[in-house]
């Protein structure tokens, strides 16, 4: 290990993120080498803290050890403890999210204040930025604004582009089959390694709690404790329709207990019913504006259309609570209101490493044939998963072995966090989990949704996991969190 005087920010920058190419097998460091700087964090509000950056190399395929080596990223605060406990590595979700960002954005202060229990590391995981190789596609995908996004349409376009992001990949020399939950599980042990310590503690959210339980299941002994915010379990990469519709009914529940909630929309769900019925018998065309130009443009809007936005934000609380001010006014016809969001959810940037990683991760055919059950009864079908699982063909992908999708079983001390308004990891996840951990407690966030609502809508959250971190014992509790429906002004 080597560690050079401290550098400028941009000196890491430059030197971590070159495009990727091709190199010889001879000509790269050996599987585990790590080498670090010191330098300067930046957060995007512009905070700053010393930091140690780590540049940790691993096999891209362990099956092939004396082939192409990757590296990862790694961002190491130090802790502000005269008796740290073991490092806290967290686990961003995704898959494709990257500790890295978590770190600059809105989880700084999160992390800064779990140094209280010992270093904290963003780890930027393989394919992800921070990552060489960082595995962007070239293109975005991109669909007609003219045309309603249906269905087929939609699944016959994302197989196009997918196909051509993989051959570009390919044809890279990099093996998108080894961009998986397994591989990465074992990148922590050589993480754990590379720092020197006997154990680590976790700190995982969404996918992050998926690849959190493949290390404990793989390395159950290098695994000291762990918080699981919002929880995948082996088996649960897939949503099911039924916990996005209940999250539906739990929100049309708040809007009936609300008393001007519930003048100004008499009945949520009824809208939400009559908007996809119309939708159903004729797409609606409204004067858009391409976001790539800035000009006019006509733009169609579909059931699937609505559909698949709503579902790509149910995890959200802050649009959960617009929701129904959203739908009122579509019922009265004014599509508009959607219009900027349509036109930019037709071109997306996405990650080779997203889809990688879900394909090889797969679904118990038990569970993909409830999905296509439910998703005949639920208000927005299977929108929450799709295009999953029907894109995998287009993506090399580590078949899944059955053993994977087994219950994960383990005496490490676990801290499960849920929120009630999570439709895409909802507290039932949690307690499915649960059954393997003897050691575990749930922490229920009502009012809570997905991401940052997670690990930062409650300072009794903040304080009870810095706590669980500091040695105490896994609780179970119940947080209230502020949740209010928006009244249209």
């Amino acid at each position: 290990m080597r560690t050079p005087k401290p550098a400028r920010l941009s000196v890491i920058v430059a030197a971590l993120l070159p495009h990727f190419a091709a190199s010889p097998a001879a000509a790269q460091p050996g599987p585990g080498t790590y080498e670090t700087l010191d330098s300067l964090f930046v957060s995007l509000a512009g905070d700053t803290v010393p930091a140690q950056y780590g540049f940790l190399w691993v096999p891209e395929k362990r099956s092939e050890p004396q082939g192409r080596m990757i590296r990862l990223g790694v961002v190491r605060f130090a802790s502000t403890s005269p008796s740290p406990g073991p490092p806290i590595v967290y686990l961003a979700g995704g898959p494709g999210g990257s500790g890295w960002d978590a770190a600059r954005g809105s989880r700084f202060a999160l992390f800064m204040a779990l140094r209280e229990a010992g270093d904290v590391i963003a780890l930027a995981q393989r394919g992800t930025h921070g990552s060489i190789p960082f595995l962007s596609c070239q293109q975005p995908w991109v669909y007609p604004l003219e045309q309603a996004l249906t269905r087929e349409a939609f699944l016959q376009s994302m197989l196009d582009w997918s196909q051509s992001c993989a051959d570009s990949w390919r044809g890279l020399g990099v093996d998108l089959a080894a961009y998986n939950t397994v591989e990465s599980a074992d990148d922590l042990e050589d993480l754990r390694r590379a720092l020197g310590v006997d154990r680590v503690s976790l700190l995982g959210i969404s996918y992050g709690t998926h690849l959190a339980l493949s290390f404990i299941r793989r390395h159950p002994g290098s695994v000291e404790r762990a918080v699981l915010a919002g929880v995948e379990g082996p088996d649960q990469t897939l949503k099911l329709p039924s916990d996005v519709q209940s999250v539906l009914v739990r929100l049309d529940s708040l809007v009936r207990a609300d008393s001007a909630a519930s003048a100004r929309f008499p009945d949520f769900l009824g809208s939400v019913r009559t908007v996809l019925d119309s939708l159903d018998r004729a797409a609606v065309t409204v004067n858009g504006r391409d976001p790539s130009t800035g000009q006019a443009v006509p733009l169609t809007i579909g059931r699937f259309d609505v559909q698949w936005l709503t579902a790509g934000s149910i995890g959200s609380s802050e649009i959960l609570a617009q929701l129904p001010a959203i739908f009122d006014r579509l019922e009265a016809g004014e599509y508009s209101t959607i219009a900027p969001f349509v036109a930019a959810s037709r071109s997306r940037s996405m990650l080779a490493m997203t889809f990688a990683m879900d394909c090889a991760s797969g679904t118990p055919p038990g569970r993909l044939d409830r999905i296509r059950r439910e998703a005949e009864e639920a208000l927005l079908g299977d929108a929450v998963d799709f295009p999953l699982p029907y894109v995998c063909e287009a993506w090399p992908h580590r078949m899944p072995d059955e053993a994977l999708w087994a219950p994960v079983r383990s005496e490490v001390p676990v801290q499960f966090v849920s929120g009630t308004l999570d439709g895409r990891t909802p507290p039932r996840n949690a307690e499915e989990v649960r059954g393997g951990f003897p050691n575990a407690g749930h922490v229920t966030l009502l009012g809570a949704g997905h991401s940052d609502d997670l690990l930062l809508s409650s300072p009794r959250l903040v304080e009870l996991v810095l706590g669980f971190f500091q040695g105490g014992s896994p609780l179970d509790e119940t947080i209230e969190v502020p949740f209010r429906i928006v009244l249209p002004q």
